[in-house]
């Protein structure tokens, strides 16, 4: 399965699905990131809450979707409120589309635990999801199947 994880930055909340889905799915998906107006760059929260939970950060980058025509997902999945209801580029009418509504940790204000905190709760929540779409018993190609089995995780 090929994830295609969405933000309008791409700077948290798509970079660290991204991470943490390549690096639980163990090759079973692949997972990429990419924003509709991204800014260039990584937020170090991101990089160093990965590192902290053991996730390799290598490659991480902030990027555009333009950049992904090639890729092909068969998932692409929205990660912020501003994201979802975006209207998405013609290359994404064959990917099926779900929104995971996740809180930006990096736009928290408050001392450094509250921060913390907030950057831990986001990659185990994500860790969780990616946790079942792992589980999932479906051929991708099948969208009819695919989608039915989305939605009995709740996730779309």
């Amino acid at each position: 399965m090929k994830i295609l994880y969405i933000c309008t930055h791409n700077r948290c909340r798509s970079i660290l699905s991204e991470a943490i889905t390549n690096h639980f799915a163990d090759g079973k998906i692949v997972a990429k990131s990419a924003g509709s107006q991204p800014v260039g760059e990584v937020h170090p929260l991101s990089i160093k809450y990965l590192q902290e939970a053991g996730i390799s950060t290598d490659g991480l980058c902030s990027q555009s979707w333009d950049d992904f025509e090639e890729f092909a997902p068969d998932l692409v999945i929205t990660v912020c409120d501003s994201a979802a209801g975006e209207s998405c580029p013609v290359w994404f009418g064959k990917s099926l589309k779900v929104h995971w509504g996740l809180a930006d940790p990096s736009k928290l204000q408050g001392d450094d635990t509250v921060v913390a905190d907030a950057f831990r709760a986001t990659i185990e929540q994500i860790k969780q999801r990616v946790e079942q779409l792992i589980k999932l018993d479906v051929d991708v190609k099948d969208k009819i199947a695919f989608k039915a089995a989305l939605a009995n995780l709740g996730a779309n």
